[in-house]
């Protein structure tokens, strides 16, 4: 046995070659990097509050995350070069279903079912803006929507015998036209290519019972009279109620338009109500919203989202792991993105913020505090982008490539027919689904 004056001999030499031995706790896991790209939000605040929830999120996930806000007009472009270059942020943020990028995406199921865990499974309107169904995998993952209601001023409608706002389009044109002879104020719907405007016309084409593509993709954009009745409309609605500025809006126009009174009404996400609450209290308690209008086919009242808040994580992000689980992670703070936004950004977990209808019929900064009660059913009437399919990446470029604004755009404007922008509209179609079905061979 070791006397103890052998081992105080060895301790000291150990203490001596090596220092002192202290029991320290394991190493801190380094910390690493998450990169989002975000579009802007209509509502600047909302940006802010985003990057104070990202740097907690990195806090507690020993990661430094790095949010980059890209305007909303750039969004297509930048991730096109991303996806060229094969590098770029671990997660993209887009507003509408970027079905186009399904080859250089992971699947976002594994995301979805994490979320089913504490939420329940994914909605018709989630799934149908994110599946790809010939792939049988989920191209992005939806988090919260933006519906896309009327906005108008009650006392301009008034004064046309339409307090309550007009109910069908044939009340929009006779309304309107009314209100221009009395105030010279016209129509405020969006025309020119731009978010909004692809937004409307979509809306008003599908109204009237027209579309792009059928449920089984087929191109159907020229077939009937559906699409000329509502390129009809449109030329008629401006002649007797529009603007020549109105040819020349750029992206938020009609915002601005509706903000300064020189619109009677138009469609848009209530980013523009808050806007006015903002900047133009006075004008903002005129305003009043109401669901999009009655189609004429009795479908009933027909919708399309402002916005689709799609995120996906490209197949070459260096943070996938990261970026998944932040994903999953946002729909803990869905009710905090309602609020921070505002009220724009609707859940697409219902379950994520349970008194919404409550909230609706008694807003913190409406006057009065009930006028947005009228969103309370916006589920109902909002239908996904590439409606009556799902998001596809033909109906998704035809979306990002203005065809459908420009097709209505050159019938205002008298530089085509109903006729002749039918069938431009409809071979430009055919094209693109002709590029995508080899593509997809």
């Amino acid at each position: 046995m070791a006397s103890r004056r052998t081992f105080l001999k060895t301790a000291a030499f150990s203490v001596g070659a090596f220092g002192p031995f202290f029991f320290f706790p394991a190493a801190r896991q380094q910390e690493r990097k998450l990169t989002l790209a975000k579009w802007a939000h209509f509502l600047p605040e909302f940006d802010a509050w985003f990057q104070d929830l990202a740097n907690e999120w990195g806090k507690n996930n020993d990661s430094t995350v790095i949010v980059d806000n890209i305007h909303v007009e750039k969004i297509a472009a930048a991730a096109t070069a991303e996806v060229k270059a094969g590098k770029g942020h671990d997660v993209f943020m887009f507003p509408w279903p970027p079905a186009e990028y399904y080859q250089h995406v992971i699947d976002h199921g594994e995301i979805y079912q994490t979320v089913a865990l504490k939420y329940g499974q994914i909605d018709r309107f989630a799934h149908r803006s994110t599946f790809d169904r010939k792939t049988k995998k989920y191209f992005a993952f939806a988090d919260s929507w933006i519906p896309t209601p009327l906005h108008y001023f009650e006392d301009y409608w008034g004064s046309a015998g339409m307090p309550l706002g007009p109910i069908h389009y044939g009340g929009l044109r006779n309304g309107a036209q009314e209100i221009k002879a009395k105030f010279g104020v016209p129509c405020g719907l969006a025309i020119a290519p731009s978010l909004e405007s692809n937004i409307t016309l979509h809306t008003l084409l599908f109204a009237f019972g027209g579309g792009v593509l059928d449920r089984d993709g087929k191109t159907v954009i020229n077939t009937g009279a559906r699409t000329l009745e509502a390129l009809k409309y449109a030329k008629a609605l401006y002649q007797d109620a529009g603007t020549p500025e109105q040819l020349n809006w750029g992206p938020s126009g009609n915002v601005r338009a509706m903000v300064m009174r020189k619109a009677s009404c138009s469609l848009n996400g209530i980013s523009l109500l808050r806007t006015a609450e903002k900047q133009e209290p006075g004008v903002a308690e005129k305003l009043r919203l109401q669901p999009p209008l009655l189609g004429t086919t009795g479908t009933g009242v027909f919708g399309l989202p402002h916005v689709t808040n799609c995120s996906v994580v490209w197949n070459f992000s260096e943070n996938q792991e990261g970026a998944k689980k932040f994903l999953a992670d946002l729909i803990d703070h869905s009710e905090a993105i309602y609020e921070k936004s505002l009220g724009c950004n609707f859940p697409m977990y219902q379950k994520t913020v349970p008194d919404l209808i409550v909230r609706l019929e008694n807003d913190p900064y409406g006057k009065p505090p009930y006028k947005y009660k009228e969103l309370k059913d916006g589920l109902h009437w909002t239908h996904n982008l590439g409606f009556p399919g799902y998001a596809n990446p033909v109906a998704m470029a035809v979306f990002n490539n203005f065809v459908v604004p420009r097709m209505f755009l050159s019938v205002v404007k008298g530089e085509l027919s109903a006729e002749d922008a039918a069938r431009v509209a409809e071979a430009e179609v055919q094209r693109i689904a002709e590029k995508w079905e080899q593509l997809r061979l």
